[in-house]
């Protein structure tokens, strides 16, 4: 459950820190007063996208954070331990928005991505808006309320991997046909090419030895004077040599060490140098011996390099990967010579393949329809306690757009017939904007409990309605809440008063700055708020009395 919402610098609001009861919380207060910033602020830790538009006048950011309890939720638990995000029992949520519009984003004290941060979300809240009717007319929109109330993941997916493997198959199929039947002496050219490759191609490390080669035979007479006048140099036959000088140097040391024994260090470090440049002087020796002046051999090395680099830029690859391009061409000749049995077999992988997909998009039909009957019948009964006496149905039928859907063979549509005897019309087709809201209202309630989301917001739903209908909305929402905690946010006293927890949202005018309060009220100023939503400005004790009886009766 959502315990805390901590808000600063967000729009009007300089500051507000909310604490969230379980069960269903209400916020209401004056047109304008700020009531539904605070689903604003949630749906921005839920990864909303966010602009400089929403920081306060004057501020350099927005600050958002919440705080949620996890005790009851396994799965979000699970995700935060595979994301290294765990922390206890809790998850810690936190956006801030910069004044230039970019925004960083934390969950549990560490920094996350955006996506991360929805993903995360998706554990905690969903947020129902005023709005909401009118995604409920897109007939996509009505399918996944459908499939969220069925609960069949794993069909749907059975169905999506099937649709994905056949229509690789009929790239592979498509790429093959038009190998099969395009130019006739492509594979003389491929065959041509291969040969050529074949004969001079090398594979990365014997270039690479060529080069080495290459190099060393175009400097073989620089490479044997320098390492002669090395060996001249360390090791001549007058006393100025390197080796004269560090076996007198060592003899030196080793008669001052007899005198004082802390210089054995030095003496013993000259005699190992001198052997380590005897040493070095017998690695030259050897290196220019085995040195070999070949003008004819680098010659052909020379002529080998060329030939590769004209392959290279024949082929438009480096010339240390023409083996790769090799194995290339070996693949393609191998392709085209048994592309016509290679179809074969894709065929009659397809055929195994459009099985599985027609077995796996019945039984998504099948759930689909029992789903379908089962909620049109919740939301028929909620219909008629919403003074609504007609019947909802969802019709069902097979998609003609696409051989293999990948969500399914269905199309379906919300259906309502209004009033007894009437015949039914699509949602989309109903015009009364207040009874578009009740029935719009109605198939959220019926759906909701489909997953495990343990924060429902509801941010104004209950508009275009009244009256008895009104409380009854109130009665539902608090019956939610139940088993979710709910948080609403709405302008009907019969609805507010169903709340176990009520929020007054006050807004007022000091220093020539806006500020907004969410303050809990209960007790008379609760019968207060009640009342003010039931008569207008002025509250008289009939009002007082009418909002007193709307509290007592929801308890």
């Amino acid at each position: 459950m959502l315990r805390t919402l901590f808000v600063k610098d967000f729009a009007i609001i300089d500051a507000a820190d909310v604490h969230f009861a379980a069960g269903m919380s209400v916020l209401t207060g004056e047109t304008g007063a700020g009531k539904s910033l605070l689903v604003d602020a949630l749906m921005l830790l839920a990864g909303a996208r966010g602009d400089a538009g929403v920081v306060r006048h004057g501020a350099e950011r927005a600050e958002i954070s919440a705080e949620f309890d996890l005790r009851a939720l396994p799965a979000a638990r699970a995700w935060l331990r595979e994301q290294e995000l765990d922390d206890e029992e809790q998850m810690r949520l936190r956006r801030v928005i910069r004044g230039d519009g970019s925004s960083r984003a934390w969950i549990n004290d560490r920094p996350v991505s955006l996506a991360i941060l929805r993903t995360a979300a998706t554990f905690l809240v969903e947020i129902h808006g005023q709005h909401e009717h009118q995604a409920l007319l897109s007939r996509r929109h009505q399918l996944a309320v459908l499939d969220a109330f069925a609960q069949h993941d794993e069909r749907l997916q059975d169905v999506a991997r099937s649709a994905q493997q056949i229509a690789a198959i009929d790239r592979q199929i498509a790429e093959l046909s038009g190998a099969e039947q395009g130019d006739p002496d492509r594979l003389d050219y491929l065959r041509f090419q291969h040969q050529e490759l074949h004969k001079f191609a090398l594979s990365g490390e014997s270039y690479a030895r060529l080069v080495d080669d290459h190099r060393r035979l175009a400097h073989a007479a620089t490479l044997l004077a320098g390492s002669q006048q090395l060996i001249d140099a360390l090791d001549s036959d007058d006393d100025h040599s390197a080796t004269s000088l560090l076996a007198r140097s060592a003899s030196d040391a080793r008669k001052l060490a007899q005198v004082d024994a802390t210089l054995a260090p030095v003496a013993e470090l000259l005699e190992s140098a001198g052997i380590q440049l005897v040493e070095a002087i017998n690695e030259l020796e050897r290196y220019r011996s085995a040195q070999d002046l070949d003008p004819e051999r680098y010659g052909e090395l020379d002529a080998q390099l060329a030939r590769l680099h004209e392959l290279a830029r024949k082929h438009r690859v480096p010339a240390h990967e023409l083996a790769i391009r090799l194995d290339e061409l070996a693949a393609e000749i191998d392709r085209l010579q048994h592309a016509g049995n290679r179809i074969d077999a894709l065929r009659r992988e397809r055929e195994s393949a459009t099985a599985d997909y027609t077995r796996a998009a019945k039984a998504l039909s099948e759930s689909r329809r029992f789903a379908a009957t089962t909620l049109a019948t919740r939301v028929t009964g909620l219909l008629r306690e919403l003074a609504i006496a007609g019947a909802f149905e969802i019709r069902m039928e097979a998609r003609s757009d696409a051989e293999f859907p990948a969500a399914g063979r269905d199309e379906i549509e919300f259906v309502v017939a209004p009033n007894p005897g009437q015949p039914g019309r699509p949602l989309r087709k109903i015009a009364s904007g207040g009874e578009l809201a009740r029935i719009s209202l109605a198939i959220e309630v019926a759906a909701i409990g489909s997953d495990e989301v343990p924060v429902m917001v509801f941010d104004e739903v209950d508009a275009g309605i009244g009256g008895a209908t009104a409380e009854v909305v109130g009665r539902k929402l608090r019956e939610l809440g139940g088993s979710r905690q709910v948080l609403c946010v709405t302008h009907l006293a019969q609805v507010a008063a169903q709340g176990h927890q009520h929020i007054a949202v006050r807004k007022s005018i000091a220093g020539g700055q806006t500020h907004t309060r969410f303050d809990p009220i209960e007790g008379k100023a609760r019968v207060d708020e009640i009342a003010r939503m039931l008569g207008g400005v002025e509250i008289t004790s009939a009002t007082r009395s009418a909002a007193k009886e709307l509290i007592a009766a929801a308890r």
